[in-house]
């Protein structure tokens, strides 16, 4: 089969032709049909200190998609040939004990396709079938392939108290503009979105952020819509140290911040007068919980209230990956996509 390899310790990604890989008899065999192209796999592409300190190659790259089950495994009973599928991309062990109270999204053994093990930039990818996800037949495999970024976006917004608040999200990428889709499905009453990016704004605009602004802008526009006390909540997407001073500001006193966003430093942050003294709740975001994100993306999904298409704004096949790659590094595109079938 066709795939895309991290295959040596540099910059890039090579197209090869790889085994299609052999399932266990827990395991499920999936034809990929589309998958996500996300900021991780450009750190990988350009082979940073990240990359370098965690990743082994050589590797089948990517973590984000959907497809056909082709092949089942002896002891898998619940998913069948056929079955159009995504799937939960961190693989945990299900037996430490925070997969054994509800916090599987933490688990400390946890193995991550595309960064851990072969990833899903393949024709063909095998998934242990308690990660596989099924998709309603009206959902496209392109908004299949967008889960695990969506996910985030979810699991970012909905461990807040949204209905009827007042939302801030500083950083508008594909998952802060999911986020403020999200906002508006669950019935934020004011949704205001920061980035210094003219593309992601409208697009923020378009999933249903109320005011669009930059950074500069943010404080005058929170004060206006909040009488001066600040948003309830705030989803800070963006990991830039200055946004996340920002967060804490204008935040309201005992309010929320939800934390997605990975500085790429360490930040210096003033407890007291930042946290403490405004009695803030900080929440930090690790991927999807296991599975009631997923379920709920499911039922917002099937609403008609909440509608990502408008977030996917490039499609490439395999053979582009450096023009994908570009295409997210440049600022204008939204959410990437691979059409592998």
């Amino acid at each position: 089969m066709k795939a895309l390899v991290k295959a040596t310790a540099a910059a890039g990604f090579v197209l090869e032709d790889v085994p299609v890989p052999a399932i266990r008899e827990d395991e499920v065999l999936i034809k990929v049909r589309r998958a996500g192209v996300c900021g991780t796999d450009v750190h990988i592409y350009e082979w940073d200190a990240w990359a370098q300190g965690r990743v082994k190659p050589p590797i089948v790259v990517g973590h984000e998609f959907a497809g056909e089950v082709v092949q089942v495994g002896r002891l898998v009973t619940d998913v069948h040939e056929g079955d159009r599928v995504t799937a939960e991309g961190h693989i945990v062990d299900g037996r430490c004990l925070l997969c054994r109270t509800g916090n599987s999204h933490v688990c400390p053994h946890t193995k991550i396709i595309g960064v851990d093990r072969d990833g899903c930039f393949a024709e063909y990818i095998a998934m242990p079938a308690t990660n596989v996800w099924h998709l309603d037949d009206n959902i496209s495999f392109d908004i299949g392939g967008i889960h695990d970024p969506m996910g985030n976006a979810f699991h970012t917004a909905l461990t807040a108290e949204i209905p009827g608040a007042t939302v801030l999200v500083t950083g508008c990428g594909p998952i802060g503009i999911f986020a403020v889709g999200i906002c508006k499905a669950a019935g934020a009453s004011r949704i205001i979105a920061s980035d210094v990016n003219e593309t992601r704004l409208a697009l923020a605009k378009q999933m249903g952020a109320h005011d669009v602004v930059h950074p500069n802008e943010a404080e005058a526009v929170v004060k206006r819509h909040t009488d001066g006390l600040g948003v309830d909540v705030v989803l800070e997407m963006s990991g830039v140290p200055s946004a996340i001073h920002q967060a804490f500001a204008l935040v309201r006193v005992g309010g929320r911040v939800q934390m997605l966003g990975i500085p790429s430093k360490k930040v210096d942050i003033d407890l007291a007068t930042e946290i403490i003294f405004k009695g803030l709740t900080v929440y930090g975001v690790v991927g999807r919980r296991m599975y009631d994100t997923w379920l709920m993306m499911t039922r917002f999904l099937r609403s008609g209230q909440f509608d990502p298409s408008p977030v996917i704004t490039h499609r490439f096949p395999l053979e582009g990956a450096d023009e994908a790659i570009r295409a997210i590094k440049s600022g204008e595109a939204g959410k990437v996509i691979f059409e592998i079938a």
